[in-house]
């Protein structure tokens, strides 16, 4: 049973019972496939190596929260690169990697090689000659970001089999086509420490849904990476969007089955009313429907960057028929006690903030504000914490050697 860590005091710095429960529990988990393996996708890892992730998360804040270094490597990069735009999730990796005692370094495409039509096996060896992981965000077309991460990981295999690469960095998953595993992995943290323990997440009522905004067509990884996790957890899950709005049907069928195993459900409905009504937890997200991506895919592959463009306007004036789908008052005081936890991502189009209409009223926003912070906060230690059980064979005994030897993060 994972342990929630509070948000600790200056009373209870310098000894952790919390820390002592998490290695406990770490001790009872089967986490030897971890080691040497990437992460690509929630669903592709057991039930124990989630709860591993969470674990080790937690008590790499336990012990920076306590000024005690968890610097795992002494030189070493972090590569990152980047396909869309970002914000919380560069910086979370870059925190991860600083965290562990990588430093980071940006792979920008359009001053490499890459440019000139360097090779992706090329690139990938190139570039990790002395680097323990490769981040990497590639989200925007269906087919491509899933794959290409593959493709990278492979090539480093290849060289670290063929002796050209001293040691085979770890490919973490940044956000692909298919699923957001970070910021998902981060959500559900804060759900646990929210409701005091993953136990407690059984049979709660979670409403993933579509919400107007008046941007672009946002990739579909993170509604799909919430029905692909929060599915793993007993707890009744909601799709809910407008007709149109439908994500990959593949993820779909893992969450029913998920939902299936765990003792949950997952449904699907066109109301978003109807995903509101009761829910204990709202996550109200724009996306693009999967149809639109898949035609954004082939236009891409194409070269057709003017069609890419008509095409976004074309999703603008689409999402236009559908401004009645937003996160208001009136439909908070439906969910469960008229309290649900508000979830996001971020960042969140703000009604009469960030513009005119969008996902959430300026109301709702602000009074969750704190709770979105401390939801985000979660990311680079489940990051780092992915980062760690991939290059360590045993992280019960790194992290309480971390402990034991007590190194200050930062001089007093």
């Amino acid at each position: 049973m994972l342990i929630p860590v509070k948000f600790r005091t200056k009373e209870d710095m310098s000894m952790s019972a919390q820390f002592d429960e998490i290695i406990r529990e770490l001790k009872t988990l089967d986490l030897k496939n971890m080691y040497g393996k990437d992460f690509f996708l929630t669903w592709d890892k057991t039930g124990q190596e989630l709860a591993g992730v969470f674990a080790v998360a937690d008590a790499l804040r336990d012990l920076r929260e306590r000024n005690i270094s968890t610097r795992l490597f002494d030189s070493g990069l972090g590569i990152s690169l980047f396909r869309d735009n970002s914000t919380r999730t560069r910086f979370s990796f870059a925190s991860a990697c600083n965290l562990l005692g990588l430093e980071v370094q940006d792979l920008d495409e359009g001053k490499s090689q890459i440019a000139h039509g360097e090779t992706v096996r090329e690139t990938a060896n190139m570039i990790s000659f002395m680097a323990d992981v490769i981040g990497i965000r590639d989200d925007m077309y269906i087919g491509k970001g899933h794959t290409y991460m593959k493709e990278v990981a492979d090539a480093v295999e290849q060289g670290h089999r063929d002796g050209v690469l001293e040691q085979r960095p770890t490919l973490v998953n940044l956000q692909c086509d298919i699923d957001h595993p970070t910021q998902c992995m981060a959500d559900a943290l804060h759900l646990i420490h929210h409701f005091g323990g993953v136990d407690k997440l059984r049979g709660k009522k979670i409403a993933m849904t579509w919400a107007y905004s008046p941007s672009y067509g946002k990739p579909l990884s993170v509604p799909q990476g919430v029905i692909g996790l929060m599915t793993r957890f007993g707890m009744n899950v909601v799709l809910a969007h407008p007709e149109g709005y439908e994500v990959m049907p593949e993820v779909e069928e893992i969450a029913r089955q998920n939902a299936q195993k765990s003792g949950g459900t997952f449904t699907r409905t066109n109301s978003m009313d109807e995903a509101f009504q009761d829910a204990d937890i709202v996550y109200p997200k724009s996306w693009a429907p999967f149809a639109a991506m898949e035609k954004r895919t082939d236009l891409y592959g194409r070269g057709d960057s003017e069609g890419i463009k008509a095409l976004e306007k074309e999703l603008l004036a689409q999402n236009a028929l559908h401004t009645d789908w937003e996160c208001t008052e009136s439909r908070m005081a439906t969910t469960h006690g008229g309290k649900a936890l508000y979830l996001h991502c971020l960042p969140a189009d703000i009604t009469g903030v960030s513009c005119q209409q969008g996902e959430v009223a300026a109301t709702v926003f602000d009074r969750y504000r704190d709770d979105l912070y401390k939801e985000a906060s979660y990311k680079p230690y489940i990051i780092a914490a992915m980062i760690l059980l991939a290059q360590c064979e045993n992280p019960v005994e790194t992290l309480q050697r971390f402990q034991q030897e007590a190194r200050p993060r930062r001089r007093k």
